[in-house]
């Protein structure tokens, strides 16, 4: 794509007023603090207060598909190990938040069919479905990127306000962990309820699309790097609690 003269000095505008902010949005990210799982259930008053929100960890993300992403994958073990310590402090509140597509979803428009109902694509990770407390696995079907829209996940929130700590992992950061986060703290807000809403960063990730990939076969480029980043800055930015990790 070739840029006039005007276009060119607008990126060049960008490119310098924005790098002192891209710095400090770095920096932040480097400097986010490690959270201990102990804390987390103490200040939740009990393990009974907190639950884990794992969004979209499926095959068609992880594993097989068109939008499936070794980045994605690499938060498997992560997510894996969190639940199983979550699990042994006494934590029994698991949702799974999972994309359950029917045939010609609007949302296909925009990122291609991806895990269609009935296909592998749509099922959980195997690491998951392994995990000798999978039948405590609460699974809320999403058929767009909210989690709220359409979804068993408000009447869940209503039914169980003893919940204080929501810990949102899974993928993608700037997509559906970011609506899954933002829903439950502007949820929070609006209702005027007194809970926190927690994203480890190192149990969430996005896709990486490079420009030149995109423009090859005529596709939306992704940063996986800076959308990430951003990502998890604007959660910050609107009262979500981002930690490195919740150890």
């Amino acid at each position: 794509m070739k840029m006039v003269t005007g276009e060119e000095e607008r990126v060049s505008d960008l490119l310098r007023t924005s790098e002192s902010f891209l710095r400090y949005v770095a920096e932040w990210e480097a400097d986010l603090a490690v959270l201990p799982l102990a804390q987390v259930v103490r200040e939740a008053g009990g393990p009974g207060g907190v639950a884990l929100h794992v969004v979209d960890l499926t095959v068609g993300f992880c594993d097989t598909g068109r939008l499936a992403s070794p980045r994605i994958a690499a938060i498997v073990f992560p997510i894996v190990d969190l639940l199983c310590r979550a699990h042994d402090a006494g934590v029994k509140h698991f949702l799974l938040i999972q994309d359950a597509h029917p045939e010609g979803s609007p949302e296909f428009e925009a990122f291609g069919p991806h895990c269609v109902v009935g296909t592998p694509e749509a099922k959980t990770v195997p690491e998951l479905e392994a995990l000798p407390f999978s039948n405590q696995f609460l699974r809320i079907p999403k058929r767009s990127i909210s989690p709220s829209i359409g979804t068993e996940l408000e009447s869940w929130m209503a039914a169980h306000p003893e919940v204080t700590r929501h810990i949102v992992v899974g993928d993608c950061t700037d997509i559906c962990v970011y609506q899954t986060a933002m829903y439950l703290k502007m949820r929070a807000n609006a209702l005027m309820l007194e809970y926190e809403v927690l994203v480890p960063e190192d149990c969430v990730q996005t896709y990486d699309f490079s420009v030149e990939r995109a423009q090859a076969i005529g596709a939306i480029p992704h940063d996986g790097d800076l959308l990430h980043l951003i990502a998890l800055y604007h959660m910050a930015l609107n009262g979500v609690r981002v930690v490195r990790t919740i150890t």
